[in-house]
């Protein structure tokens, strides 16, 4: 896990050794990655699948191999059932397009939790206006742990859809969707997982999970932006209708009728990031040499140790402090008074110090408003952090409390 196979991460901030702690967001990108995005525009760029050409040829088995190397990340059955996306967001829009187009009438109900992300939101919210159908809301106990008998509750012959996250995307902490899937499939009702701050952190494996779909990004795991991937279950891919019309998707086009091309093709319309999916492939490679298990042991000695550290100080609040967590850590800061300091101010004299966190509500309102506060500082840790990486981020923000206070 060497640092110096990611350049950016030798870049200064005002001055100083940048400290990359804001990984919940993005990743930074190993060389190994960047290299494979130059070679693919420098050596065989073509559009795939539909040219008979070298360069298409070369292109289309790139595409394919990385399609490949993502349904053995997840453990998935084959990699028909692996859709190429634009990332996590426009798999849940896809899913909910499609799925709720085929599925959801009026006064159906879809299930997320008080912890989602906007994404695992708002596609439920147009859905259920669409259709007239109706969001329901897993709340959570004092602790912060979703409520699983206020989830019994909330299933009944009218749920059509459970869709939560893996780790919440805040608090970092780890959700029962073990139990969540089985308590839906004794009902027979569908779950999506949304793994985008799960699969670069945990071993993945959908046959054990048992999720009908789970979504999640590439750069959220050291490869490109603009790719994700929605896998499902084939029985259920083969059942539903594309949610996009265009390009790739079709097997016949007259004006009288359009016949649909076969998975995983059916889904991705227009040209793939077929680049992306190649460096994506690149990045897979990486961490599978690390190993998954060894990146989530470090992870996971990090973000206690980073815990560990700011329980130390007097003026932080740490959000559900003792919960098991997936490489993210949130925490507000406090002043003598009891007035908070707004997450903000505190990022911002963090990065004049060269220490990159995230602030805000971290496209989680709900969850934010049920905090009752504006924000958080969210520390969110990746396979290149280290220990020193924590003990400047403390010192940092041990400073940056004496500013403000």
């Amino acid at each position: 896990m060497n640092q110096e196979d990611f350049p950016i991460l030798n870049e200064l901030v005002h001055g100083r050794r940048l400290v990359y702690l804001d990984n919940a967001a993005t990743t930074q990108k190993p060389q190994v990655v960047l290299d494979a995005i130059t070679e693919a525009y420098s050596h065989w760029n073509a559009n795939v699948h539909r040219g008979v050409h070298h360069l298409s040829q070369v292109a289309t088995q790139k595409h394919e191999e990385a399609r490949e190397k993502v349904a053995q990340l997840i453990h998935a059955h084959s990699s028909e059932e692996i859709i190429f996306t634009k990332g996590t967001t426009d798999s849940l829009n896809m899913l909910a397009r499609s799925f709720g187009d085929a599925m959801v009438k009026e006064g159906d109900e879809i299930i997320i939790s008080q912890l989602e992300h906007h994404s695992n939101i708002v596609p439920w919210q147009m859905l259920c206006e669409r259709k007239g159908a109706v969001l329901k809301v897993i709340p959570l106990c004092e602790d912060l742990s979703l409520d699983l008998e206020a989830f019994k509750g909330l299933l009944n012959e009218k749920t059509k859809l459970v869709s939560v996250a893996h780790v919440s995307n805040v608090l970092g902490v780890v959700n029962p969707v073990e139990e969540i899937i089985h308590l839906a499939h004794e009902r027979g009702i569908v779950v999506c997982v949304d793994g985008a701050q799960s699969v670069p952190h945990l071993v993945m494996n959908v046959k054990q999970l048992d999720c009908d779909f789970l979504v999640f990004s590439a750069h959220k795991m050291y490869g490109p932006t603009g790719l994700g991937v929605l896998y499902g279950k084939k029985e259920w891919l083969d059942k539903l209708p594309p949610a996009e019309g265009g390009g790739e998707m079709i097997e016949h086009v007259s004006f009288e009728k359009t016949t649909y091309n076969v998975l995983p093709y059916k889904f991705e319309a227009g040209t793939p990031n077929y680049v992306g999916s190649y460096a994506f492939g690149k990045s897979i490679d990486y961490v599978q040499a690390i190993g998954l298990e060894n990146i989530a042991k470090h992870e996971h000695a990090l973000a206690e140790y980073i815990e560990q550290e700011l329980n130390k100080i007097r003026q932080v609040k740490v959000y559900a402090a003792g919960k098991e967590k997936a490489g993210a850590v949130s925490f507000n800061v406090y002043r003598a008074d009891g007035a908070l300091i707004h997450p903000f101010d505190v990022g911002v004299l963090l990065d004049r110090q060269g220490v990159a966190v995230r602030t805000g509500h971290h496209c989680a309102e709900p969850l934010i408003d049920w905090l009752g506060v504006p924000g958080t500082v969210r520390a969110s840790v990746g396979l290149y952090n280290t220990k020193e990486d924590v003990d400047v981020f403390i010192s940092a923000l041990k400073k940056a409390i004496m500013m403000l206070e």
